[in-house]
């Protein structure tokens, strides 16, 4: 009996000890992430920031430190993992990290920064510590799939493009038929479709295998460049839990835009192009209603918008209606050269980053109609809707 009492004894015993090892291996786990970085051929002082990123917006930095010896530590804690940039310099180069509360380390090798303008390349990369950042590259290996399709279809038809983006550029509608109906240019619509079908499936497969947890929220915003409302049944097929992550209210913000109808824009200058600050204040003074037109140079549904804007603004200009267009451009040289190309008749200025992140602005062409009083009402108004629109406030 005795013998039968301690081997029960002893089994208890033993299950508190197995107890309270998982208790302590729990109760270990990092509360906190470090993140040490040791990247050879970078220069001491180096500026190195930790940026936000997989947010479709412009972020600025959680935290910054410089280079010592190439080597870099920055330290923290996240409710969840989350996806950082380590930028280096004045964007001068990147190494993406996706980082949990753990100890990473990142090394590499830098190389061709010194030179003017030069951009750092990373060689021999290697992250550690990221159970999460290793899962994350497994899961994207596809993406070099798509990269080597994606050139293998484009090989070989440089001179055609050329071709098609000065016909369309003249409206030349005889040389772009021309192009369109030869074979090498049907093979390539055929193949680009194809890849699109492909990049469409792979992206959607990806995120419904994640849809339980923070990781389909997550791929939702690294695998789109922007969201819109036709992304919705994506975002509905993931769990409460990966819609109320970090990343889920993210998505959900941006598929589900609050509308800035009935808002009042506030008084903001940006520049022209020479340089001079312009107040939307002044630009809208003595008008009726006002177009503010957010577009770029690289944009072409932008620049096939310019027209009707012009037919518009020559309609209803003497009438009280005017137009501001703002450019998205990062580049301001590639700005100035399509203001030079298009002869735009009304005010151009250059975005700040601050007015159209106001605007809540993530895909261009973005228009959005404003009273004499600051008030939008309405937006993404262009072709006939604009014109029906102004025609019906402006027909006094």
């Amino acid at each position: 009996m005795k013998t039968i009492k301690f081997k029960i004894l002893a089994l208890c015993a033993l299950l508190m000890v197995s107890y309270n090892h998982e208790a302590q291996t729990k109760k270990a786990a990092p509360a906190s992430y470090t993140l040490e970085g040791n990247i050879t051929g970078l220069e001491n002082g180096m500026a190195v920031k930790l940026l936000p990123g997989a947010t479709h917006d412009s972020e600025k930095p959680v935290a910054e430190t410089t280079v010592k010896d190439g080597k870099f530590t920055f330290a923290g804690k996240l409710n969840e993992p989350r996806l950082f940039l380590l930028v280096f310099g004045d964007n001068k180069g990147f190494i993406q990290v996706l980082v949990e509360n753990s100890k990473i380390k990142v090394t590499a090798t830098a190389e061709n920064f010194k030179e003017e303008g030069g951009r750092i390349e990373f060689k021999n990369k290697v992250i550690s510590g990221s159970k999460s950042n290793d899962y994350f590259v497994k899961e994207t290996a596809f993406r070099e799939e798509l990269e080597k399709d994606y050139q293998a279809y484009h090989a070989g038809i440089d001179e055609l493009s050329n071709i098609v983006g000065k016909a369309r550029k003249e409206n030349n509608k005889k040389l772009l038929d021309s192009v369109y109906n030869t074979p090498q240019w049907k093979k390539f619509e055929a193949d680009e479709k194809a890849f699109f079908t492909k990049v469409e499936k792979t992206t959607k497969d990806l995120i419904a295998k994640h849809k339980t947890n923070w990781w389909g929220a997550l791929f939702m915003m690294t695998q789109y460049s922007y969201l819109t409302p036709d992304q919705k049944p994506e975002f509905e097929q993931l769990s409460e839990v990966a819609k109320k992550s970090y990343y889920g209210q993210l998505v959900d913000k941006e598929i589900n835009p609050k509308s800035l109808i009935g808002t009042s824009v506030a008084n903001f200058q940006l520049n022209d192009k020479d340089g001079n600050a312009k107040s939307v204040k002044d630009i809208v003074s003595g008008k009726k209603y006002i177009l503010i037109d957010f577009w770029a140079s690289w944009c072409g549904p932008c620049r096939k918008e310019i027209p009707n804007l012009k037919n518009a603004y020559t309609a209803y200009a003497d009438k009280g209606f005017e137009v501001l267009s703002i450019s998205i451009d990062k580049d301001q040289k590639l700005w100035l050269k399509a203001l030079g190309q298009e002869n735009m008749p009304w005010p151009n200025l250059y975005d700040d980053d601050k007015v159209s992140k106001a605007f809540n602005v993530k895909t261009i062409p973005a228009t959005y109609l404003v009273d004499n009083k600051g008030v939008i009402v309405s937006d993404n108004l262009r072709g006939e809707a604009l014109e029906a629109k102004l025609k019906e406030l402006l027909k006094s």
